[in-house]
């Protein structure tokens, strides 16, 4: 594996990966608008030299699936769920004879190798001790124009239990306030925000040190989703397949990676106010909002000679942060076969789905009822608590393909029968709940259903001649768009474009739409707000899924006879407290200023990257009715 991180910039470059920048690019916005235009277009990491410190700036490091497997070392990501797999199985089954329990030595040896040790001495991160501790040294990007301020975006935080020692490595977002203040934004579903509900109890200050760069594993171990028990360098060293070395922090008594670029060291003290923090550009592609958070104080900054500072955007789909979420999907698709859900073939989380929003799974069915099995201990594993909409579908689906999977879903899903709601914790980041981190939960059953599972044997096939999108419009004014392109696929899906000018617009117009036009026979219907392009189907599926409380916003309405489909309108159009009574700010989509934009396009020649590629943000600039993180209410 990696020395460093330079090691890994050696690696990149030699694979044609890497694009060096020598022309100064602030990171003040502008970084991001060059980067937001690369990601999009599956472009290379780029090494920004001159950022106007002594210090590089890496991003998009983990762009792409040839870049994410380079920084864990393997061919394909599905690689390491194999052996992951394989280690589970030699570990596990049955050993009789004393000769079975001598084979396992070797393995035993090998994992022991993988362990995180303690070394003394200087580490290689701490080569150069910042005299005077200043965090404004950094190239800290400042990514969208409503942000709070400068972030610094892949930071590997470290804690320990009071109690117990236990560390946690975890990755949270932190806002850089002076030379030696942040915020720290841990959520209360993740352990560095429980180890410091255990310090404030004692009344302590608690130690933090927060590591940047090393070898690029670091960071993805850092996101993953392992139990709390489990040490995140553990599975570094499983990665890697050597150790990580750690060494002891001046100023905290904590251990960092001893390869890693910077160490920045401090405390959190409980009996600190907290700090109002944000809002944040965030990975739904939307301004997560001001809170209220702990203050982070630094206590030394230490560094390597040639320290590169790593960083990442975040924002509208797709952008880097979906490789990290792809190489998690492929990884914990083992772990979750066998120890909580072991029917499972296969799992998708669609880049439209952020993550948390949509996840496929596939199963092998073998009794009735099993999908809602499925569903129900999903719900309950880590942090799958947090989905929001869960297709199950047969072992024959390829899950990779989406129009196979829409098509199961048209032909297997009877809407009144087969859809399921429930509620529970959701993301703290998902603005379209009613309350915060508390909302609805959608399974669909997309199985060949059983005798059993059936509301009716005698159901008419699927009807897929196109409705009159004149007529539709001609008895529904506020509909401004229609697209019926997947009913063309054999997919029983339209999606329609609805200017809301009433309290409660889209529930009653589901049940006029479905009662007095051919859309009675189309089995799901997704509508938007009318400044959205109906026929881009993907972020059409991206704003569904981040605007839908799934509960809440969708609308079954059942067949009139058993003889007849059902129906479901699902409502993934933007709430407001006039139209929708909904009572928490609605934050805007990601997009540039102006002024930042042009004077990028104006430098692109400068940059060494190709062809002008356009604005990304030129998408979604007419949506945002006021300069502000917050969209204001029409």
């Amino acid at each position: 594996m990696y020395n460093n991180l330079q090691h890994f910039i050696q690696t990149l470059e030699k694979q044609n990966e890497l694009v060096r920048i020598k022309e100064y690019v602030n990171p003040h916005l502008e970084i991001t608008e060059v980067v937001d235009r690369i990601s999009k277009h599956n472009g290379p990491a780029l090494l920004f030299e001159n950022t106007g410190t002594d210090f590089p700036l890496l991003i998009n490091a983990f762009g792409s699936e040839k870049r994410m497997a380079l920084a864990l070392g393997v061919q394909h990501l599905d690689e390491v769920a194999k052996d992951i797999e394989q280690l589970f199985k030699s570990l596990m089954s049955p050993k009789d004879s004393i000769t079975d329990k001598l084979k396992m030595l070797p393995q035993l040896a090998e994992i022991s190798s993988w362990m995180p040790k303690q070394v003394r001495g200087r580490g290689e991160c701490q080569e150069v001790i910042m005299q005077n501790p200043d965090l404004r040294k950094l190239p800290v990007m400042t990514c969208w124009p409503y942000d709070g301020g400068p972030f610094i975006t892949l930071p590997v935080i470290h804690t320990n239990d009071p109690n117990t020692g236990q560390r946690n490595v975890g990755m949270y977002r932190m806002q850089v306030f002076d030379s030696k203040l942040t915020g720290m934004h841990w959520h209360k579903h993740k352990v560095s925000a429980k180890h410091f509900a255990e310090y404030k109890k004692l009344g302590m200050k608690m130690p933090v040190a927060v590591s940047l760069g090393g070898d690029p594993v670091y960071t993805y171990c850092a996101t993953a989703p392992l139990p709390e028990n489990v040490d995140e360098y553990m599975l570094a060293g499983f990665l890697r397949k050597k150790k990580v070395k750690l060494v002891k922090c001046l100023t905290q008594e904590i251990y960092v990676p001893n390869d890693a670029d910077i160490i920045i060291e401090g405390y959190v003290d409980p009996n600190d106010e907290l700090i109002w923090e944000g809002p944040f550009g965030d990975h739904t592609g939307y301004y997560s909002l001001a809170d209220w958070y702990p203050k982070f104080h630094v206590t030394a900054i230490t560094h390597r000679k040639d320290a590169v500072y790593p960083s990442t955007i975040v924002g509208v789909p797709p952008q880097e942060d979906a490789w990290l979420g792809k190489a998690t999907e492929r990884i914990f698709l083992a772990p979750i076969k066998m120890t909580v859900v072991p029917e499972i073939i296969d799992m998708e989380m669609p880049i439209e789905g952020v993550f948390h929003n949509l996840t496929i799974v596939k199963i092998e069915k073998s009794f009735s009822g099993h999908a809602q099995k499925v569903m129900n201990a999903m719900w309950g594993a880590g942090q799958m608590m947090l989905n929001k909409i869960l297709v199950v579908v047969d072992q024959h689906v390829d899950i990779h393909s989406y129009s196979e999977v829409a098509q199961a879903i048209s032909k297997n899903v009877d809407p009144q029968q087969d859809i399921y709601f429930s509620q529970g914790p959701m993301d703290v980041l998902d603005h379209s709940c009613s309350k915060f981190a508390f909302g609805g939960k959608m399974g669909i059953d997309a199985t060949t259903k059983t005798s059993e599972e059936l509301r009716s044997d005698k159901i008419n096939s699927l009807n897929f001649e196109l409705p009159d999108e004149s007529k539709i419009k001609i008895l529904f004014t506020e509909i401004t768009a229609v697209n019926f392109d997947l009913l063309k696929l054999n997919i029983s899906c339209a999606i329609v474009g609805v200017k809301k000018s009433k309290p409660n617009h889209i529930k009653q117009l589901a049940d006029q739409l479905v009662k007095q036009t051919e859309m009675c026979n189309v089995k799901f219907i997704i509508v938007v707000d009318y400044n959205v392009d109906v026929h881009d189907t993907a972020t059409v599926i991206w704003r569904w899924a981040n605007n839908i409380d799934a509960r809440r916003d969708s609308f079954v309405i059942n067949a009139k006879s058993e003889n007849e489909i059902s129906n479901i309108v699902m409502d993934g159009t933007r709430k407001t407290k006039k139209l929708d009574g909904f009572d928490r700010p609605w934050p805007n989509i990601l997009v540039m200023d102006s002024t930042t934009i042009q004077s990028i396009n104006e430098r692109w020649e400068k940059l060494n990257l190709g062809k002008l590629i356009s604005s990304p943000s030129l998408r979604f600039s007419k949506e945002q009715n006021v300069k502000s993180a917050v969209f204001n209410e029409e």
